[in-house]
């Protein structure tokens, strides 16, 4: 339990000496906008039931008391009367924390070709439908490496759905709630042919774009068709560290991705690397199939390209990949805004069927820090 070593106020603001030494100097309108109490929240969602309008303008601190574990404050002028739990207090501090973050680079375990030499993120799907710990630690996965594999999924079409049912709900589009990957004559895209597919995101003309995509293996008798994975936040980080000024062309400058059809035309505008208010990684898009016309500043073009080309050679570095083949009911799960996917050629003779599907990263952060609450 936190404990207060010292405090003080004045009509603006609130200073806190906490037992650890470490200060939290609290804006008035700070501590009004965050009250605990029923008359300001509610309490079984913590959902606020004031607006900002609705505090005084001329919001003051009056009085200040410690009554057991929680710091009481009076505001004036109209007697609004706060407790704080100092838990609480200290763990929500604009002065000792920072925002939530757990979706960018600073929250992730970034890794390379060789960082798995104890095996990869592996369960048993029999274990992550019936043992939260299980399944908790199968998400976990996903939100620290982007990726996981489960083993013994059920060779039956439709599966994948169920296995989504397990941690969130289908995102679906254009190709239904679910699509097959095997050879089509004439396909509306290159992933159903027998060709290789090189590192990519899928659907980065969608906004937003699917956040996790699931594979399942049903046949693989052919020869080829191993799959690649890359971590794409790994990728940035060293195109940052190899050329600062690529690393901005590319985060900086916008430029549109597109996928049509008969039926389908499908348009976004987005960068390669996108980044937060901390210039932080928090998403990555790559798919050279589905650029469309860059349209940029004539003084732009030449080092754009330059930067484009630098990204696109890092991400051929065999060092940074990983390179496994599914077998038949295995199926893998990964964050599509940060790992890339690959897929060597496969030959003609022999039989290989996977379906896919796609979910959004939401569902499966809500169901994890469901499942690290109760464990």
């Amino acid at each position: 339990m936190n404990q207060i070593q010292h405090f003080s106020h004045d009509s603006e603001e609130l200073a806190i000496v906490w037992q650890d030494a470490s200060q939290s100097r609290l804006q008035a309108i700070w501590l009004r906008d965050h009250c605990q109490m029923p008359a300001s929240r509610n309490p079984r969602n913590g959902q606020r039931l004031l607006n900002i309008t609705d505090i005084p303008h001329d919001l003051g601190i009056d009085r200040v008391s410690l009554e057991d574990s929680r710091l009481v404050i009076e505001f004036t002028p109209d007697g609004h009367r706060s407790e704080f739990d100092l838990d609480w207090l200290y763990e929500n501090c604009y002065c000792l924390n920072r925002q939530h973050d757990d979706r960018s680079e600073i929250s992730k375990i970034l890794w390379s070709g060789d960082s798995f030499e104890q095996g990869l993120p592996r369960y048993a799907y029999d274990a992550f439908c019936a043992q939260p710990r299980s399944r908790c630690a199968a998400l976990q996965a996903v939100r620290d490496y982007g990726f996981v594999l489960l083993d013994a999924v059920p060779c039956e079409e439709g599966q994948v759905l169920k296995v989504i049912e397990q941690f969130g709900y289908v995102r679906e589009t254009n190709y239904g709630p679910l699509f097959e990957v095997r050879t089509r004559v004439d396909p509306n895209n290159l992933a159903f042919t027998n060709l290789g597919l090189g590192c990519h995101l899928d659907n980065p003309y969608r906004d937003p774009v699917p956040g996790l995509q699931l594979l399942h293996c049903l046949e693989s008798s052919t020869a080829g068709g191993e799959s690649i994975l890359q971590d794409g936040f790994m990728a940035a980080r060293i195109l940052r560290d190899e050329n600062p000024e690529h690393f901005a062309l590319l985060s900086q400058n916008w430029i549109n991705f597109r996928f049509r059809d008969e039926s389908t035309d499908l348009r976004s505008r987005v960068p390669f690397i996108e980044t937060n208010d901390l210039g932080t990684v928090v998403k990555v898009r790559f798919n050279n199939r589905s650029i469309d016309t860059i349209n940029l500043p004539p003084a732009v073009i030449r080092p754009f390209y330059a930067a484009y080309r630098h990204y696109a050679e890092i991400l051929e570095r065999e060092a940074l990949q990983i390179v496994f083949k599914l077998q038949p009911g295995e199926l893998m799960l990964f964050d599509n805004t940060r790992i890339l996917h690959a897929r060597r050629a496969y030959s003609a003779e022999g039989s290989r069927h996977l379906q896919g599907a796609y979910s959004d990263l939401d569902g499966l952060y809500s169901s994890l820090r469901a499942l690290e609450a109760d464990s």
